[in-house]
């Protein structure tokens, strides 16, 4: 009879000591710098590269686990480091596993290497889904692929908005909507290789949090890719859509199979940030003396230490949950992916600003690194899906309705 036993194996267990490694020799010290100059660290981008952390053979070992917890393992000690500069790191993710999750095996051979580069010249590859009318409203897409039967070809047209890594990526992955009458049941999403034309971007969008990594605007005008840029078969594709045509259930469309494969690793990145605030804040109220004793020896500061430390192994515990459920294809029946974002993302916004509040003058000041990981930490309540649209999610599944 197996045990049930929550330890981590021997490999988990050197996994994170040699990410927490990289995490505080190399990005902590760095964090500060990049965040200021709000530029992309190709140069902590292509350390990475050379001690294996930034790769596809990374993220294959990573996915090798059978237990599913070494990429949210690997995720949180890096966003531990620095969130900015580990979105620079693993951004690239996002646009693999669309291609992953919806790309034949000769196109993950062929594109999946372009991602990443090589340890000389690293690249890095965008995911292009959300745009200015259509955000969580997937449906609202308005970025058209049409296809040119006589020279095998698919024209693209349309903005993409907030796009990490978008105009500086080699490979950007694109959603857009083959049949828009069908909505989101009408998309599909296609590789666009480097260098091709019509591909733009804007400079550079300057942010509250997360200022090391790569964030803009694409535009797509008359961009043309070869008809095996279109990820899956294009059989595959007319299938589905004939079924769609005809009120059959469909499976899922391009970029929700891609949210549901990233959820749990970035509520892991989220745990990453709110672990970083907790433990400088603890450290903080051990050695910050005010009448006369240590901060902490008040209950006030003790019980909200104490309550950051709870909300933060909740949290994990979920993300680790879903991440064992999603590695061995168990269905997300109770919404079990949205629940490990959501709770993640909301853990690391408070406990940030808990860890503001009692640092007092000192957190809101730049001398000390709560207020950028307060800074950081906004995000995960919003992008690849807000709280609200993880609520929405899980109360659906549970209720089987159509909540709106």
């Amino acid at each position: 009879m197996v045990e049930f036993s929550l330890d981590l194996n021997e490999e988990q267990r050197d996994l994170r000591e040699w990410v927490h490694g990289f995490a505080a020799d190399v990005v902590r010290p760095a964090a500060a710098e990049w965040d200021a100059r709000e530029e992309t660290p190709w140069p902590i981008i292509q350390e990475a590269a050379k001690v294996g952390l930034y790769g596809f053979e990374f993220l294959a070992t990573c996915w090798a686990d059978p237990t599913g917890l070494a990429l949210p393992i690997a995720s949180e000690e890096l966003f531990w480091g620095d969130a900015g500069i580990g979105l620079s790191i693993f951004g690239t993710s996002l646009a693999v596993a669309a291609i992953y999750g919806a790309g034949t095996p000769d196109q993950m051979v062929e594109w999946v290497p372009q991602c990443f580069g090589d340890v000389d010249q690293p690249a890095v590859a965008a995911f292009c889904t959300t745009e200015p009318e259509a955000g969580s409203d997937v449906g609202a897409m308005r970025t058209r692929a049409v296809y040119d039967e006589a020279t095998d070809e698919w024209v693209l047209n349309g903005q993409k908005a907030y796009a990490t890594n978008g105009g500086i990526a080699g490979v950007h992955v694109v959603t857009a909507s083959v049949e828009p009458e069908l909505g989101s049941r009408g998309q599909a999403a296609f590789v666009v290789p480097p260098g091709t034309p019509g591909l733009t971007a804007t400079r550079k969008l300057r942010k509250l949090g997360l200022r090391a990594s790569h964030t803009a605007d694409v535009f797509l005008d008359d961009v043309r890719v070869p008809g095996r840029c279109l990820l899956g078969e294009r059989e595959a594709l007319l299938a589905r859509l004939d079924r769609a045509r005809s009120g059959q259930r469909a499976s899922g469309q391009a970029a929700m199979r891609t949210f549901e494969l990233s959820r749990p690793t970035v509520g892991a990145q989220a745990l990453g940030v709110a672990r970083a605030a907790y433990e400088y804040a603890l450290d903080y109220a051990k050695e910050r003396v005010q009448f006369g004793r240590p901060i902490i020896e008040n209950q006030a500061v003790a019980f909200a230490l104490a309550d950051m430390k709870m909300e933060i192994d909740a949290a994990r515990l979920l993300v680790w949950r879903a991440s064992w459920m999603g590695r061995n294809n168990r269905p997300f029946t109770a919404g079990e992916g949205s629940m490990s974002k959501l709770k993640a993302g909301e853990v690391a916004v408070s406990v940030t600003e808990k860890a503001v509040q009692l640092l007092g003058g000192a957190g809101f000041l730049r001398d000390h690194p709560v207020e950028r990981w307060y800074r950081d930490a906004k995000i995960y309540t919003i992008f690849e899906g807000t709280s609200e649209i993880q609520r929405l999610v899980i109360s659906r599944a549970i209720s089987g309705m159509q909540i709106r």
